[in-house]
């Protein structure tokens, strides 16, 4: 019952900060549209899902700190996931930024949404604290 209340709770939390993000992500984009600055929008939605990837490997962190063995980092796992989802994530700000023609960014463009770039940080946050462990 305990470990049901634990997860629970973490998943509440969990929603709320998601509630929090998306209010707070809305009021940006109306302020973007009247001031016709795009920047934080581009910002958060880049780091927003990072945060959120962060949240859903947060609950199994603390169980793992609890543990009493020597703490590992798997480069692997950040090279061969973290930083290609991280690139994916960050697109939008570097294609902003940069006058060069950035590799998949005409492709991101063309699809003219957010999902790709979202799943990509809620990934790149879930792997960054995936990659700690005992």
């Amino acid at each position: 019952m305990k470990r049901f209340l634990y997860y629970f709770g973490c998943t509440v939390i969990m929603g709320f900060v998601f509630y929090l993000g998306v209010k707070y992500q809305i009021w940006l984009e109306e302020e973007g549209n009247i001031t016709f600055d795009l920047m934080p929008v581009l910002l958060f939605s880049s780091v927003f899902p990072i945060f959120i990837g962060m949240c859903l490997r947060l609950p199994k962190l603390i169980v793992e700190i609890k543990e009493t063995k020597q703490w590992k980092f798997d480069w692997i796992k950040i090279v061969a996931v973290g930083v290609p989802s991280l690139y994916i994530t960050i697109l939008p700000i570097l294609s902003y930024y940069s006058e060069v023609n950035l590799l998949f960014s005409r492709e991101l463009v063309m699809l003219g949404n957010t999902t790709l770039t979202t799943t990509a940080g809620i990934v790149f946050g879930f792997v960054l604290l995936d990659s700690l462990s005992k």
